[in-house]
């Protein structure tokens, strides 16, 4: 194991892990982005977020299974690695530290938002690096400083959403007032489909985005107590729960709101359009504190990711080696701040350019970001498990090898189709410019020698 790992702290506690992987997931793209989805496919979405979820779970349980038995801060870079080459672990390391540099600009600013609308004539361009500032400090103190944080914004989240879903399951039902509504809301509109099908496989994009933060459960896995025991627990029971929440949730929006009149600007919450549906005073308000508190969330665990990551990839000689360090409370300061200090210059330029069009193209590239990095998880669980002692593995993937090769097919098909969807165009061609620059950069790097030596071996990273 690397000098920098073994400073890592063991700080993070059961009902720590428990929360940041469903805290990770749980954000804007359930409570706000939900309503796009449903703009998109129509009551239909709900599909959309099955088959999303249904691939992150079996993903997750594919990185469950080398978490478990390699718990490492770089998670699925360093599998990559492993699997593959060097090559491999610097593309997908990189690239997703990119990307979740950006989600920490954009929630930074979306939280801005939000307290603008609470708190009228705070600046946005003022409170954004304010809230950045905080967390970022929440998470130099210490991992269970920033454990602490996020198990009780997640706790939050998680009491809303069951609330949200007993109260919509009464409504349908009749057992609440003005409410008897049953599913037939979802047909009533246009069809259960009405703008085709080709319209949920676009929406696909933005649900395996809002799926995105998932994997910071196992990238956490390295600085809990029982680092085997709790990954294999969260990335199978959280990602289900997870899983329940979203399907659970747009089904209830879809049943009880005409889908042609659910918010889809995202400046307001389908959630809010549904809670007033139920006749419950305060609907905006509330989901406006809800929705902030999912931000900062999100916020928080971005900023813990991301520093994970690239402190990973400076143990491998793939970033300045200043950013491996490691604080005496056992957090990688470096690292943090770095993340940080480019959040705020995204930030400061989104706000001199255009933010919306500039955050919604970071966002749909991140997407299909997720579906390339979830590519490269399967190939790696495929090969590394083919060098594995099946009896030694304490998490297993269900049905290898065949359940393995029908998520990587379906994730290869997945990528093509929404890659040929109308007006994605623009999207993948920033995206492929990004891992061919990456990848330049690392051919660079190695024919300069600055890499360290590849590991071979999978047991070496654990």
């Amino acid at each position: 194991m690397a000098q920098g790992e073994t400073a890592l702290r063991r700080g993070l506690r059961r009902r720590h892990m428990t929360m940041i992987g469903i805290g990770g997931v749980i954000g804007a793209g359930l409570f706000v982005s939900s309503g796009s989805v449903i703009a998109m496919a129509g009551p239909a979405s709900v599909v959309a977020y099955a088959v999303g979820g249904v691939i992150v779970v079996l993903v997750m349980r594919m990185l469950g299974e080398m978490a478990a038995a390699h718990p490492t801060t770089g998670s699925f870079s360093r599998y990559a690695e492993l699997a593959m080459g060097r090559w491999a672990g610097f593309l997908i390391g990189w690239s997703y530290w990119y990307f979740a540099v950006a989600v920490i600009a954009f929630e930074s600013v979306a939280g801005a938002r939000l307290v603008e609308g609470i708190v009228p004539g705070l600046p946005v361009w003022l409170v954004a690096p304010a809230l950045l500032a905080v967390l970022t400090v929440a998470n130099l103190v210490s991992v269970r400083v920033f454990g602490e944080t996020e198990f009780w914004l997640a706790s939050v989240k998680v009491i809303v959403v069951v609330a949200f879903l007993a109260v919509g399951a009464l409504y349908l039902t009749g057992l609440w007032p003005r409410g008897g509504t049953g599913l037939a809301a979802l047909t009533a509109h246009g069809g259960f489909a009405p703008n085709g099908w080709a319209a949920v496989l676009a929406a696909l994009v933005t649900v395996v985005f809002s799926y995105f933060g998932a994997e910071i459960v196992t990238i956490a896995a390295a600085e809990s107590a029982a680092p085997a025991r709790e990954v294999a627990r969260a990335t199978v029971r959280v990602v289900w729960r997870v899983l329940v929440f979203y399907v659970g949730s747009v089904l209830l929006i879809v049943a009880v709101v005409p889908w042609n009149r659910v918010p889809a600007d995202g400046q307001a919450s389908p959630f809010a359009t549904a809670i007033e549906t139920f006749g419950i005073p305060g609907a905006g308000e509330l989901m406006t504190a809800v929705v902030l508190v999912a931000v900062l969330s999100i916020l928080n665990a971005g900023i813990y990711g991301s520093s994970r990551m690239l402190m990973s990839l400076a143990e491998r000689g793939d970033a300045p080696r200043v950013l491996a360090g490691v604080r005496p409370s056992g957090v990688p300061a470096p690292a943090i701040v770095t993340g940080s200090c480019l959040a705020l210059v995204v930030v400061a330029v989104a706000g001199l350019v255009s933010p919306d069009e500039i955050f919604a193209f970071l966002l749909n590239a991140s997407g299909l970001l997720t579906l390339v990095m979830y590519l490269f998880i399967a190939v790696s669980q495929l090969r590394l498990r083919a060098r594995t002692d099946p009896e030694t593995l304490q998490v297993r993937m269900w049905g290898h090898p065949w359940l393995s090769w029908t998520v990587l097919v379906l994730l290869g098909a997945a990528l093509i189709a929404v890659s040929l969807s109308p007006g994605v165009g623009p999207v993948v061609l920033g995206l492929v410019a990004v891992l061919a620059v990456t990848l330049l950069a690392y051919a660079v790097r190695a024919r300069r020698g600055r890499t360290v030596p590849p590991v071979t071996d999978p047991l070496e990273v654990s």
